[in-house]
């Protein structure tokens, strides 16, 4: 319940405080004063956007501040401690416009985003006003309405689940179709490109290998000489390396005859004699087992000649030839595993359909018998709102496909409200039959019969008297008044049929102070609401009779409580 609400610097308004209670509570003032800027104000407290445009001239920031009861509101506090808000019996929620742009919310001394404002607004207070004429005019939202009167808003969730989950299977299954068309495609292609790596079937740094071999037989006469020439100063030669080593270690053996003094191991002249020795061996068997082979040549350079075709074709290398290799073959199992994984997609797409299949069905039977006492309820309101040979109706028509193709988020069920003012015509949309005063009517009727149902502890009702009067107005006070026993009602009206049922009766009133305008809201005593009712009913010239009027209306209102 909206318990307060302060408004600094807002369009005309200098500075504002204003006290709701429960039941009823009627606003009324001259055209102009301020009132609906009162509605846009809380709007801006419910996320609606904010501009520059509704700071008051001069003035650097507007504000705007609501404290609401939600002591015994448990979802709604669950849900704002769920958002990281502090818990409270009051909920404070703050708006602040400025110039710079830097506009900021607040929940609870918290700053808050727009979306939390939205998110809050939706079990804490409703706004209808010519915005409820045009959401009730749009056959989009109608099944909404059905489905919130109807308590069928948890079984759309749970059907909601099932037709995302479908949608994404479906996703996934159209991206694998797209990827294997792509990939098959190519698939000859890359069967061509493995068959041709796989017969020349190369290894890791075969060329460069190749090359090694192909300088050693080219240089094959070169490498001998060098072979038979090291291999006579080692060990071939009278004055060879080994003959002048081992004279050498004969004549440090003599040395050490005379002088022990000498520090050379004869063990170190004995191991460097077998090292050459070893080295001359290994230089006489590579000389005997180098020859050149020119079969082996023409062979290396057509492998070569092979090997580098392959290179052009895949990145330049060996290595990436190889890697190419090893891309095609894992492209070639994907293409068969994608397979395998679209038929086990369609299978469980398969089931999930089904899921929905029955989710959708379970959804408009309920809806069906929903619409049938929605019907019934708001005939029934709409026949005392004066209207009695107008009926309303809700037309349904099932989309449903064996494909499931044509389901939506909302399920298999188109839903249209349609409408007949009159005794033998035929009942047609309401967005191209309800005349203004019907329109306000209808709204009046279906806010009386969701109120019953509805979660919103607040319902705010701006130019509800659209095209009325009379004993209609009578009528549609006593309407709100019904509704206010649900609810918080805050309802802005131009006429005392209404007016006069209020629990609680604001005046706005302006006034130019110092060359400004000044708008103030002040809650009306018995007396004054006579002369607001009075004012009401007479307009300028208010007369006693007026007067006397007034408090009849008032004081049959007050016996019908």
């Amino acid at each position: 319940m909206l318990n307060e609400l302060s408004i600094k610097n807002f369009a005309i308004i200098d500075e504002l405080h204003v006290s709701f209670g429960e039941g009823l509570n009627v606003i009324s003032g001259e055209t102009g004063a301020g009132k609906s800027i009162i509605i846009g104000a809380v709007s801006l407290l419910l996320g609606d956007r904010a501009t520059t445009d509704m700071i008051r001239t001069q003035a650097d920031t507007a504000t705007v501040e609501a404290v609401f009861d939600v002591s015994s509101n448990k979802p709604l506090r669950n849900k704002v401690t769920d958002m990281g808000f502090p818990d409270s019996e009051e909920l404070i929620i703050r708006r602040v416009i400025s110039h710079s742009g830097k506009n900021r919310a607040f929940i609870n001394g918290q700053a808050a985003t727009l979306m939390n404002l939205s998110a809050v607004s939706e079990r804490l207070i409703n706004i209808c006003g010519q915005h409820e004429h045009q959401v009730i005019l749009d056959a989009e939202n109608h099944i909404d309405i059905l489905d919130e009167f109807g308590g069928c808003l948890a079984d759309r969730d749970a059907y909601k689940t099932i037709y995302d989950q479908y949608q994404l299977l479906k996703a996934q299954i159209e991206r694998l179709q797209d990827l294997s068309k792509r990939r098959e495609e190519k698939t000859d292609l890359y069967k061509f490109q493995l068959k041709e790596i796989s017969d020349i079937n190369p290894q890791p740094a075969e060329d460069t290998t190749l090359m090694d071999e192909k300088k050693v037989l080219v240089n094959a006469q070169k490498l001998t000489d060098y072979a038979n020439h090291s291999y006579d100063l080692l060990y071939g030669d009278k004055d060879c390396v080994i003959v002048k080593l081992k004279d050498a270690q004969n004549q440090i053996k003599e040395i050490k005859k005379i002088d022990a003094g000498l520090k050379i191991d004869d063990a170190d002249i004995e191991g460097s004699i077998v090292t050459i020795q070893e080295i001359v061996l290994t230089l006489r068997d590579y000389g005997k087992n180098l020859f050149f082979d020119s079969d082996r040549l023409t062979a290396i350079d057509e492998r070569l000649d092979v090997l580098n075709r392959l290179k052009r074709k895949h990145g330049g290398s060996l290595e990436t030839v190889l890697l190419r290799r090893q891309e095609i073959e894992e492209t070639l199992k994907t293409v068969s595993s994608s397979e395998e994984e679209l038929e086990h997609l369609n299978k469980e797409k398969g089931k999930v359909r089904e899921n929905m299949l029955e989710g959708a069905l379970v959804l408009s039977r309920k809806r069906k018998q929903t619409a049938q006492i929605l019907q019934e309820a708001v005939d029934k309101e709409i026949h005392a709102l004066n209207m009695p040979h107008a009926s309303f109706r809700v037309n349904m028509k099932q989309h449903a496909d064996d494909a499931c193709e044509s389901f939506g988020p909302k399920g298999i069920d188109d839903v249209e409200f349609y409408f007949s003012a009159n005794k033998g015509e035929d009942a047609k949309p309401l967005n191209k039959v309800a005349s203004g005063g019907e329109l306000s009517r209808i709204i009046l009727a279906l806010k009386n019969v969701l109120s019953r149902t509805g979660s919103v502890s607040s319902i705010v009702f701006d130019e509800v008297d659209n095209g009325i009067g009379g004993a209609v107005a009578e009528i549609v006070g006593r309407k709100l008044k019904a509704v206010s026993t649900n609810h918080q009602v805050i309802c802005i009206t131009h006429l005392p049929q209404i007016a006069c049922f209020g629990d609680k009766h604001m005046f706005v009133a302006k006034k130019v102070v110092k060359g400004r305008t000044i708008t103030s809201v002040n809650e009306l005593d018995n007396e004054e609401k006579i002369e607001e009712i009075s004012r009401m009913l007479g307009g300028v010239h208010v007369t006693q009779k007026t007067r006397e009027h007034a408090r009849e209306m008032l004081a049959s209102a007050r016996s019908d409580k």
